[in-house]
This record gives C-alpha cells, sequence and structure tokens, in this order.
C-alpha cells in the first residue's frame, strides 16, 4: 500500500510539472503572438499610410528616440510621428518593407527587433523597441533606430527545412544541416536577399554538422538574429508563395522525413514554381523534398531533368539508419525519368535544368545559391 500511495504522488507530481510546464509554454507562444501583432499593426500602418494602425501599436505616452541632420538624439511624442503619415493617401504604399527579426520576453516587458528597408533609397533601418504589457495588451512604449546603406532590394527566397529529430522510429538524432544552411543564407544575403524559413510544423528545427572551428558557422551560430529564425520557423500557413522568388530545399538526414510528402509544402512550391514562375532548388538530402513534387498536368518535376543530391551510391545501405528511409532519393528520381547526375565524394556538382537546380552536398550549397541568383537576374520562363 505504501509504495502504491508513493507512485501515486509521483505520477500526480509529474502530471502537475508537466501541466505547469505546458501552460507556461502557451502564455509564452500567446505573448509572442500579441507582440508580433503589435509590431504587424507598426510595419504595416507605417508602410501603407495607416495612420489609426500605427495608433493601435503605441502607448499614446510614447516617445521616440530617433536622430536627423545635427540632432543625434531627437525626441519625437508619437503624435507627431503618427501624424507624418497622415498626409498621404490611406493604404499608399510608402517604400517600406518591413520585418520582425526577433522579440525576447521579460515577464510583463520585452524588447524587440525590426528591420526596415528603403530599396528606393539603398537604406536599412535597424528600429528597436521596448515594450510592455498594460491591461493584457501588449504596447511599444519606446522606439530608437540606426540606418546604414543598404543592397536589400526586398526579394524574398523560402528555405524550407524539416522538424524530424530522429531516423523514424530508431532513438538515432537527425537534423538539417547547419552547413547547407549557412553556405545558402550567406550567398543570398551577401546579394540583398531576404530570406524566410519555413518547416512541417514551424517553430525550432534540430541541427545537425555544427563546425565551429568553420569561420561561417561559427559566424552565424552566434548570430542571435540567425538562431531566432531558425528556433521560429514558418508553418506552410504563414506563407504566402506570391512573395517568394524561389524555394530551397535544405539538406541533412532530418530532410527525408515530413518534407516531401507534405501536401501544404507541396502546394507551396508547385504555386512559385507554377504560378508565379519561381525556381525549386535543393541540395543533398533535401532533394528527397522535390522527388513527390508534381505539375499541373500529373507529370513529376523532375521527368526529363537533370537532377543533383546525395546518391544511394554514397549511404551506408546496410545501417539502421538508412533502413528507416521512406524512399531512396536517386532511385526515386530515375524510377520518375529524372536524370540523376553526381560527381566524386567530397565535390561540389550542380545541375540546373530550367528552373530547377539542384546540388550534391554541402559544397555545392553556396553554388546553388549563386545559380538561382543568376537565373533571376534574368528573365526567366
Amino acid at each position: 500500500m505504501k509504495i502504491n500511495f508513493i507512485s501515486t504522488i509521483i505520477s500526480i507530481t509529474i502530471l502537475t510539472v508537466t501541466c505547469v510546464l505546458t501552460s507556461m509554454t502557451a502564455y509564452g507562444q500567446t505573448n509572442e503572438l500579441k507582440i508580433r501583432q503589435t509590431l504587424t499593426n507598426y510595419i504595416q500602418g507605417t508602410s501603407y499610410n495607416r495612420p489609426k494602425q500605427i495608433e493601435k501599436a503605441f502607448h499614446q505616452d510614447t516617445h521616440l528616440l530617433l536622430e536627423k541632420k545635427n540632432t543625434p538624439l531627437w525626441r519625437v511624442p508619437v503624435k507627431q510621428y503618427i501624424s507624418w503619415f497622415e498626409s498621404g493617401e490611406i493604404g499608399e504604399f510608402t517604400g517600406r518593407i518591413g520585418e520582425i527579426i526577433n522579440i525576447d520576453i521579460a515577464g510583463n516587458v520585452a524588447t524587440a527587433k525590426v528591420e526596415i528597408i528603403f530599396p528606393a533609397k539603398k537604406l536599412r533601418y535597424t528600429d528597436l523597441f521596448l515594450l510592455k504589457k498594460l491591461d493584457e495588451n501588449w504596447q511599444i512604449i519606446s522606439k530608437t533606430a540606426s540606418s546604414e546603406p543598404s543592397i536589400n532590394h526586398g526579394k524574398r527566397i523560402l528555405f524550407i527545412v524539416s522538424n524530424a529529430h530522429f531516423h523514424g522510429e530508431l532513438n538515432k538524432s537527425a537534423g538539417a544541416s547547419f552547413s547547407e544552411i549557412v553556405n545558402a543564407y550567406h550567398t543570398f544575403k551577401q546579394a540583398g536577399f531576404t530570406v524566410d524559413f519555413v518547416s512541417p510544423e514551424g517553430g525550432a528545427i534540430p541541427l545537425a554538422y555544427i563546425n565551429t572551428s568553420n569561420k561561417l558557422d561559427k559566424q552565424y551560430l552566434y548570430n542571435h538574429d540567425f538562431m531566432y529564425a531558425l528556433e521560429h520557423t514558418r508553418t506552410p500557413q504563414q506563407v504566402t508563395p506570391e512573395h517568394y522568388k524561389a524555394v530551397h530545399y535544405i539538406g541533412g538526414s532530418s530532410a527525408m522525413y515530413g518534407v516531401a510528402d507534405n501536401k501544404e509544402i507541396q502546394a507551396i512550391s508547385m504555386e512559385i514554381y507554377e504560378k508565379h514562375h519561381g525556381i525549386i532548388s535543393s541540395v543533398c538530402h533535401g532533394t528527397a523534398g522535390i522527388a513527390h513534387l508534381k505539375m499541373r498536368d500529373g507529370k513529376y518535376l523532375v521527368a526529363g531533368k537533370r537532377i543533383s543530391g546525395y546518391p544511394d551510391a554514397y549511404e551506408n545501405q546496410s545501417a539502421a539508419y538508412f533502413q528507416q528511409f521512406p524512399f531512396k532519393i536517386q532511385q526515386t528520381i530515375e524510377q520518375r525519368a529524372g536524370v540523376f547526375k553526381y560527381s566524386a565524394r567530397n565535390k561540389a556538382h550542380v545541375e540546373v535544368d530550367g528552373r530547377v537546380i539542384t546540388g550534391q552536398n554541402y559544397l555545392s550549397s553556396a553554388l546553388v545559391a549563386e545559380k538561382i541568383i543568376e537565373l533571376l537576374a534574368t528573365k526567366i520562363e
């Protein structure tokens, strides 16, 4: 009886702790969503001359700490700031493109960073906010900003990543290749692109192959804004396909699970490709993600195209991890009339066939990104 009583107490304790943690997680997510809405009101209000929407974002007593010529600390009442957007036509685009970069919540206060780019003016602003929760609503109570010359043009690339933490039913870790993400991401950012991430479930993704002895890996591993993006990937429902010029399927072992058969991600990719004349790309195991894609006419995307990725011959096919793969990449591509091409191990290899661009391994990641950038600079059909 005593043992049963102790077991019952332990079970109740575990259940209580689980409920508390679940409640805390939900509470944190709710606050973040509310903060995002406040920041979105600011972004959309200032981007489309909507004073009432800007007003929703700020507490009425807020002062903005801005700068102008010969005045490095210019104190602007929020009413004056809002008035700047009252002269234009409501709904008219002001040339500002805004993006939430990160949010950090501490109880009833939070900080946030927003990027504002002006492609026409070749300027980038970094807006820093202090927010406070007042009567269950989050409001901006302070804002400051800095500006710098920028090559950002507002064109967007969508990176597709997996949420899978393990190989199928095995207790063997899987993850997205950090180097493949970083190599391509850096190349796109250097060319002025905005990069977003989407995963089947949204939120944080598992990572693999992080090499802190590699200068670029180390740079991005300790980049708070970049890691925040990987922690807060978008769900398919949060993606608007018409905003993107290309999709890029990231490799790593996790790419074999949950992406290729996700109908929503398939629909996003094919809408970008067929309706908006965008590019579909992949690298290494990321090529698994394009294996099932079908055109409007029912034909497979890969049919008749030169495709690269991680070849079946380079897998350890007797290993337990490989037995968990839902399909073989090369075999599936070839069964669907694709021409699978690759080079020796540890050699870069890229195939460009129309608006489908694929690479063999992490060494090919930057090269695939470069080919995408080159193709987007031309009139693609």
